[in-house]
């Protein structure tokens, strides 16, 4: 969710083809998800952006490729695997390129605090969607601090809308993604509706459980006639049980 911004200042541009470059290149690569490894801003996408903007600038062929597929951006990049080989390797004189400052940074705090690491260690950032090399000056880094603040700022817009749609899809019973809850079916329109079954399920879980079985042993078995089902899920279904027997006991 990072775009090129319109300011008053432009990030400053370098002609880097008269450096002499005995240092490194590297290009720096990431998506959320595998199927975002294949399609859209994929990981060929953005190694294919990297090298178009060395050629652009005069800078060489990247040295290596450094790629964190399936790689939530919600993780700092010090504990991605390949984010925490980059810094590793990096040495005063490096480059890095990134078509996005949201394919490094976690958060615009976290961007700032690599960036000075960065910048004390020597190294040239390279943020294509920001015009370029952000640490070479003041200016430079002014702006980026800036738009990094704002594009953060978007991306948590971005997050509380769509937490909002999720919840309202899942008060009127829609199913939002991640596993089925136990007891319950997807219908083919989207909603989840109680299986038809449940209450026989129920007695049946609660059977094997006064004959002794444990909660781990009865999730297995139904995991293994293809419900899958945590032993902590029925716990829960065994003490709804005990309460609603409680409750009938009371009232009669």
């Amino acid at each position: 969710f990072f775009f090129k911004q319109k300011t008053a200042y432009e990030i400053p541009k370098r002609d880097w083809s008269s450096d002499v470059c005995s240092s490194d290149l590297f290009g720096y690569c990431r998506v959320s998800t595998r199927q975002q490894a294949n399609e859209g801003h994929s990981l060929a996408d953005q190694q294919q952006r990297i090298g178009g903007y060395c050629q652009a600038t005069g800078l060489p062929v990247p040295t290596d490729y450094f790629v964190d597929a399936a790689t939530s951006g919600t993780v700092s990049l010090q504990k991605r695997e390949q984010g925490a080989r980059l810094l590793a390797e990096l040495r005063k004189g490096d480059h890095i390129v990134v078509t996005k400052g949201d394919r490094l940074f976690r958060s615009a705090k976290n961007a700032l605090e690599i960036a000075e690491s960065l910048r004390d260690k020597g190294v040239c950032l390279h943020l294509m969607d920001m015009g370029g090399e952000v640490l070479n000056s003041s200016v430079s880094r002014l702006v980026f601090g800036i738009l990094m603040m704002v594009a953060n700022m978007e991306s948590e817009r971005i997050g509380e809308r769509t937490a909002s749609v999720k919840e309202h899809l899942r008060s009127q019973g829609r199913f939002v993604g991640g596993a089925v809850p136990f007891g319950y079916a997807k219908t083919s329109d989207g909603a989840l509706k109680r299986r038809k079954d449940f209450g026989a399920l129920q007695k049946r879980i609660a059977e094997m459980s006064r004959k002794g079985q444990s909660t781990r042993a009865i999730a297995q078995t139904l995991t293994e006639e293809g419900m899958p089902v945590s032993h902590n899920t029925i716990y829960r279904v065994l003490d709804g049980r005990r309460k609603t027997d409680t409750t009938a006991t009371a009232a009669g």
